[in-house]
């Protein structure tokens, strides 16, 4: 792969993997786009890309949220920081639904980038979403047992190409009645053990690819993919930034009609044929 298209990449999964416009989505597009995709023929993921660009993104995250995940590390030997040791207990509840649903779903999971006019619909079904929180302010609470469910379904759902997971995570902790800076911060805070989760079944499937762990840790690990992953863990500290600010201004849904925009353009684009 040449190292501008990595580049280019890396930036639009930086960009895409906390902006509510599905990282998941853009990077199939983009890939189609870019030529390292087939659309007519069979679907060739390139396992070890997104292995080191799952990496970039989770470099960001926790580089934004270090305090915090500080705190709830510290937890885990403090008896008095009772409320973090608690948060611990939401985020791995949260993440059970998307586990499960990967397990039990994964042929179809699997099957879906394949499809980028399917795609391309499903970022309208992300525009749709983000109009959640102009609807629903959100409440007071904070996350708790039912609310880290919910976003827990909202994060499964987002599986699915086309699907923001930050927006409808978001979004279901709105629903659910969570503040919606504590809903952000929880959304981004999921993200951890889901990148980390991608991560480990990516890095399975190339290792049952190519043979062994050394293989597929070598295969990830070259300049062009470096580069990207580079680009993308800087770019996604920014977008985290910027969410967090259109969280708090009530402005999530302003990204809602940029996904319209992406995915009809998308859905004409790809029924065209114009990519083969």
């Amino acid at each position: 792969m040449e190292i501008w298209k990595a580049i280019i990449v890396g930036i639009v999964q930086g960009l895409a993997e906390f902006l509510p416009i599905s990282s998941s989505g853009h990077i199939v597009l983009t890939q189609y786009l870019l030529g390292i995709r087939e659309v007519g023929g069979v679907h060739h993921p390139d396992l070890s890309f997104e292995i080191i660009l799952h990496l970039g993104t989770l470099v960001s995250v926790l580089i934004f949220f270090r305090r915090s995940l500080w705190a709830l590390t510290e937890s885990l030997y403090k008896k008095e920081m009772v409320e973090e040791r608690k948060m611990i207990l939401w985020l791995g509840l949260a993440t059970l639904p998307a586990v499960v649903a990967a397990l039990l779903f994964k042929d179809f999971f699997d099957a879906a980038p394949g499809k980028p006019v399917l795609v391309s619909a499903l970022l309208i079904v992300t525009g749709l979403i983000l109009f959640v929180p102009r609807l629903l302010k959100g409440g007071a609470a904070k996350v708790g047992l039912k609310s880290s469910v919910i976003m827990g379904i909202g994060q499964a759902m987002a599986i699915l190409p086309g699907i923001s997971r930050s927006g409808s995570t978001i979004a279901a902790g709105l629903v659910s009645g969570v503040k919606a800076e504590k809903a952000a911060e929880f959304s981004f805070l999921m993200s951890i053990p889901a990148i980390a989760g991608g991560f480990v079944l990516t890095m399975k499937d190339q290792m049952e690819a190519t043979g062994s762990f050394a293989e597929a840790f070598r295969s990830c690990f070259n300049t062009p993919y470096l580069m990207g992953a580079l680009a993308a863990a800087a770019v996604g500290l920014f977008a985290i930034y910027v969410v967090m600010g259109a969280v708090k201004r009530g402005k999530l849904e302003y990204f809602s009609y940029y996904c319209f925009a992406a995915g009809i353009a998308g859905m004409l684009y790809f029924r065209s044929g114009a990519v083969s």
